[in-house]
């Protein structure tokens, strides 16, 4: 077989990764170019593979949910960095949580085995020339960032993202704060919980809402990707928004009065030593002093130390559905996207397209048909959302049920469609794959 072009792939987070992995499987070498630490980001903290740099969290493993869909189907098409994750595992009741530095390691170990990956780390401040995927995230370099603009021809999209501060565990006082996942009657379970009452959960509001913020604007929704919006700004819509959002104590007790708490702030391990935790969905625009301060008043937190402060950053995505084709490739180029940067948000959502870009480029290369998945399914219906040129106006969107074509016969209660949906996709799957052995040997 004659020697194929080197593949350039441009980013080493999740997307980028999994990219290179699955084309240097299939034989195709690549050169994976990072600009870390040549060049940081402001949401970046270390050099490692495939960083996560928001929550540690790849959503639930449930079969009757859209996230937990999504990870059945990454397994049988045979996604590395699924395996990694799953390798990498630390306690979070249904979902699928990860020991982050223990992932990037993970990552890492697989690409550096590769004879057919050689990593390149300095900033591309172009789009490569010849074959090449663009997977450098939301946050590449303002020449990289250019450089796709003018490709693609149109104006580039932005939202503000944000990400949640983590505790040192022995700052936690563990005679308020209790262990406990939703509905466990044993009060054992994967999260800590910081119970509030009414008057500690009014002053806690109130001391968010006053806080200083890095950002001073008050943003409109339309500014905010919804799963990240910080905290302060879910408070900003109500007094009682955060305690029906993150902070919502339903199917909790508190051991210490045997009644559920007006509100809870959980804390979800980092790793699996537990040595830390972060504030889920408490992702934050305040300043550092700020976070100290009010993060102080929540009950078991009042010495906490932070590892990590929540930052808050600006993100960018291209406007999909106008300039890219069905398998997020430049039309009239060898130029294909991958990961955020096409607006298909989530980790495991990264993951999957750089998974995608690597199959649908190894079809380039061979003269193979392009990857066409069922649109029943996760993965699928969220490409056909993100390629529709009807889908307008274009905004990141994780995968969800609501994207995938409704079930025939009369409507299910939701659990029942969900599993229905769950059941459907993986069979219109597995026939798919079943004609594919050119892909899947």
């Amino acid at each position: 077989m004659a020697q194929l072009d080197t593949v350039t792939v441009v980013g080493a987070g999740l997307a980028g990764s999994e990219c290179a992995l699955q084309l240097a499987r299939r034989g195709v070498p690549v050169r994976l170019v990072e600009q870390r630490p040549t060049k940081s980001s402001p949401a970046h903290h270390t050099d490692c593979f495939a960083e996560l740099v928001c929550s540690n969290s790849l959503k639930s493993m449930r079969p009757d949910s859209a996230a937990g869909l999504l990870k059945a189907e990454l397994e049988r098409m045979g996604s590395e960095l699924l395996a990694c994750a799953r390798q990498a595992a630390v306690p979070a009741g249904g979902a699928l949580a990860v020991d982050r530095t223990r992932f990037s390691q993970l990552v890492g170990e697989r690409i550096e085995a590769s004879p057919l990956i050689e990593v390149v780390r300095r900033e591309a401040t172009q789009v490569p020339e010849g074959r090449c995927v663009i997977a450098a995230g939301p946050l590449c370099s303002d020449a990289l960032a250019k450089s796709v603009g003018d490709l693609v021809g149109a104006e580039s999209l932005s939202f503000f993202d944000a990400a949640a501060p983590i505790v040192d565990a022995e700052t936690i006082d563990r005679s308020i704060v209790f262990s406990q996942s939703r509905y466990e009657e044993n009060g054992v379970g994967d999260y800590l919980n910081c119970p509030m009452d009414k008057q500690e959960y009014e002053a806690f509001m109130e001391a968010l809402l006053g806080a200083e913020r890095v950002v001073t604007k008050d943003f409109e929704q339309s500014d905010l990707f919804c799963a990240c919006q910080p905290v302060e700004e879910v408070a900003r819509t109500g007094i009682d928004a955060a305690r029906y959002g993150a902070m919502k104590p339903v199917g909790l007790t508190d051991p210490r009065t045997g009644r559920r708490p007006w509100a809870v702030v959980q804390l979800r391990p980092e790793n699996a030593e537990l040595t830390s935790y972060n504030l889920v969905g408490f992702q934050t625009n305040l300043t550092w002093p700020e976070q100290r301060r009010v993060f102080r008043m929540i009950p078991g937190l009042e010495n906490a130390e932070f590892f990590r402060y929540g930052v808050m950053h600006r993100n960018s995505f291209v406007d999909a559905p106008r300039v890219l084709d069905h398998t997020f490739a430049v039309p009239g180029t060898t130029v294909r996207l991958a990961g955020q940067i096409c607006g298909t948000e989530g980790y495991t959502e990264a993951i999957a397209s750089g998974l995608l870009a690597a199959l649908n480029t190894y079809a380039d290369l061979h003269g193979l048909a392009q990857v066409e998945l069922p649109r029943t399914g996760a993965l699928g219906s969220l490409v056909a959302y993100a390629t529709n040129p009807a889908t307008s106006p274009y905004q990141p969107m994780h995968v969800n049920f609501g994207i995938v074509p409704p079930l025939e016969g009369p409507r299910l209660k939701k659990r029942d469609r969900y599993a229905r949906y769950s059941q459907r996709a993986l069979a219109d799957l597995d026939a798919y794959l079943a004609t594919r052995h050119d892909l899947f040997a």
